[in-house]
């Protein structure tokens, strides 16, 4: 039977009684509407937006989202000022206050779902998700990924094991890394999931249609004042969307906030598109030198930016 327009009514009268989209005063939004909680939301995932872009990105009306942003501003959540490159937009950033809003709405959003998730059987979940990605994909028309389909998020559960999964894959396709890369990247992703200070070290996944395409970590360094990058990744499938880009972007915001004095990187001459994006954020090659390792013969390098030299 054919679908009809009243098919797509029925379900989505069904979905929204189920997250609770229509009752704001439940645990999950409390006290901000859902709009509210989205617009939130994609502050907290992006290192730096304005106004016209949270307009773009969530098409709201431009007075609607003006009034929301006054109340947010007059409760302490966000800041408003100028834009450091275009003087007739707004820059708009999450205050401390904002930022722990938003973690907690987000808190509040993966109980909900896990507990949704808990009524269904495990052997039942792959098909849920297949039907999610197919009601995305047909509603979607088909359409090439945008770089506002993108969201920079905290990793959950399972993500620090596919930075690792995805890394030593990647660069033993591309590179013909062997296992002796895998095991420096399991190395690093277990230190700082077994000890990091999260006002000093942060990870970041880049999630398109609600899959991980891309993943960077920044850690204190063991120089004093300085700021490590480390595993910038994006998937094959999902360059092109300026990710990388974005990735570097919220390290730098992210070390300038946290007042560090320098951010530095090691990599290999081979990674010509991450050496290229460390440029245009400002990095300079300080040193570089031949190794084996890997199993291939590379040449390492070794940038540093400088925080205090370097306008924001």
């Amino acid at each position: 039977m054919a679908m009809t327009v009243q098919d797509i009514r029925s379900f989505n009268r069904f979905y929204t009684n189920v997250i609770g989209a229509l009752d704001y005063g439940r645990h999950l939004y409390a006290p901000y509407t859902l709009t509210e909680s989205r617009v939130l939301y994609e502050l907290a995932h992006a290192p730096r937006t304005d106004a016209a872009d949270l307009r773009t990105q969530l098409h709201l009306d431009a007075g609607y989202l003006s009034r929301i942003l006054n109340k947010f501003e007059e409760d302490g959540l966000v800041e408003r000022g100028p834009s450091k490159t275009d003087p007739r937009r707004r820059r708009i950033t999450l205050t401390e206050r904002g930022r722990e809003a938003a973690a907690l709405l987000d808190e509040r959003a993966r109980e909900t779902v896990g507990a949704m998730l808990d009524t269904v059987r495990s052997e039942d979940r792959p098909r849920l998700a297949e039907a999610l990605r197919t009601v995305r994909t047909l509603l979607g028309e088909g359409r090439a990924p945008r770089p506002e389909d993108v969201v920079l998020r905290d990793p959950v559960p399972g993500d620090l094991g596919w930075i690792v999964q995805r890394n030593a894959a990647l660069y033993a396709a591309e590179y013909g890394f062997n296992l002796e890369y895998e095991g420096l990247v399991a190395r690093i992703v277990a230190e700082y999931a077994e000890d990091h200070d999260p006002h000093l070290e942060r990870t970041w996944i880049a999630e398109l249609d609600g899959r991980p395409v891309g993943c960077v970590m920044v850690v204190r360094d063991e120089v004093p004042g300085a700021a490590r990058l480390r595993l910038l990744l994006v998937e094959p499938d999902a360059r092109g969307l300026g990710i990388g880009d974005r990735l570097v972007g919220a390290v730098v915001a992210f070390a300038r906030e946290a007042g560090y004095r320098e951010v530095v990187l090691w990599t290999n001459d081979i990674l010509a598109a991450a050496r290229r994006i460390y440029q245009r954020h400002g990095f300079v090659l300080v040193a570089e030198k031949p190794h084996r390792s890997f199993g291939q013969d590379l040449v390492g390098q070794d940038w540093r930016l400088d925080l205090l030299a370097t306008p924001e």
